[in-house]
């Protein structure tokens, strides 16, 4: 098995990682502590190509296979330190752009992935309800057809890029009885008469990525933005699952570990206890080698479900080990991380400790760990 890269791969990561570095990190602390959203950097973001790198060159993206992509957002949030800007960027791309270039008719394409991969449009995707989460059959979120439009009504409830979305991927049932069945796909434009951002939510972590409510009241949405076909919805998101779970999400998740294991072993080096570096003691070495052991593990997962990706297989089993795998894995990368630390990891000033807050999310979001399991162990016993 040939596990190496390209040069043009290796050198693109370079390119975001020193950009990240110079453009992102300088101001990731004063954004985390007010909870602020800065739309110069996202320009600049959507200036550099990443706001759209799958996405085909026909519709304004950079055509990128998936192997590339997960090594250029694992190089942004190592090198940004930022894993909430990075949120909110994968989510724009993923789980909004992605469906929409699988999904979308050619008008719908046409009209908008150009907007939205450039980075002129902030995408999100319009799922989660206050009741339906893991049970994401069971969305509440109404949708009756009227004439030429539907009418949308329903609240959502943590959304990524909610409050500065021009375009939100919605998913409403138009029959409650069919579940999953009755879900279907729409496209949903800021200013359209209905549609308004309810509280905006004040997080844990990732708190440079903004995140609210949703609110439908009598929302007309014309027919033509139905994505695919009426009570086919989820086909829109599951066949962008190994985009989500196989690159998106590891990618965050990658680039924390990465960080975080670069920040540790610095300290360790430099920080003495009792007349020398606290590196030299075994209880340390052996936290640093747990944090590098699941990094690599985790990042060899994920590049099996992005390879099997570009390679036209299904990946959607593996997408969901790797994220079984990762998204706890990156917990403990941080527990074991602000423990090398000690006091100063407890510290705002010091980036292991936003991390730590942010790794947190990853067992929940995209699909909580537990789903992921019941996921690999129902392929498994089929």
């Amino acid at each position: 098995m040939d596990f190496s890269l390209t040069p043009e791969q290796e050198a693109f990561a370079r390119t975001v990682e020193k950009f990240a570095r110079e453009e992102v990190l300088p101001s990731v602390e004063h954004r985390d502590e007010t909870g602020s959203w800065d739309p110069e950097l996202w320009r600049k973001i959507g200036e550099l190509g990443l706001c759209g790198l799958p996405i085909p060159e026909e519709y304004g993206g950079s055509g990128t296979d998936a192997v590339t992509s997960l090594l250029a957002y694992e190089a942004f949030t190592k090198g940004s330190k930022d894993p909430g800007l990075y949120l909110s960027l994968g989510a724009h791309l993923f789980i909004c752009t992605v469906p929409l270039w699988l999904h979308g008719s050619e008008e719908q394409k046409r009209k908008y992935l150009p907007k939205l991969a450039s980075g002129e449009w902030v995408g999100a995707l319009g799922l989660t309800e206050p009741n339906a989460g893991s049970d994401a059959a069971g969305i509440e979120t109404t949708a009756r057809r009227d004439g030429d439009y539907y009418v949308l009504n329903g609240t959502k409830m943590f959304i990524t890029n909610g409050p500065i979305a021009d375009l939100v991927l919605v998913m409403a049932t138009v029959d409650k009885n069919k579940r999953a069945g009755g879900v279907t796909a729409f496209i949903v434009e800021k200013g359209t008469p209905g549609f308004s951002v309810g509280r905006e939510l004040n997080k844990m972590g990732h708190r440079t990525s903004p995140t609210s409510e949703l609110i439908f009241e009598d929302c007309r949405v014309p027919a033509e933005n139905v994505v695919g076909e009426v009570g086919k919805g989820f086909q829109a998101t599951t066949d962008a699952l190994v985009w989500e779970r196989g690159v998106f999400l590891a990618a965050g998740s990658l680039g924390m570990m990465a960080a975080m294991l670069e920040d540790a072993i610095e300290h360790a080096k430099t920080r003495t206890q009792f007349g020398q570096p606290i590196g030299r003691f075994q209880m340390v070495r052996d936290k640093i080698a747990r944090m590098k052991v699941a990094y690599d593990a985790a990042r060899m997962l994920s590049l099996r479900a992005a390879w099997m990706k570009d390679n036209g297989r299904d990946g959607k089993f593996e997408a969901s080990i790797a994220k079984a795998y990762y998204a706890d894995e990156v917990v403990r990368v941080a527990d074991d991380a602000l423990q090398v630390f000690g006091g100063y990891g407890y510290m705002k000033e010091y980036p292991v400790e936003r991390m730590y807050r942010d790794a947190r999310l990853m067992p929940i979001g995209g699909g909580t760990s537990e789903v992921q399991r019941l996921v690999v162990s129902s392929m498994l016993m089929k």
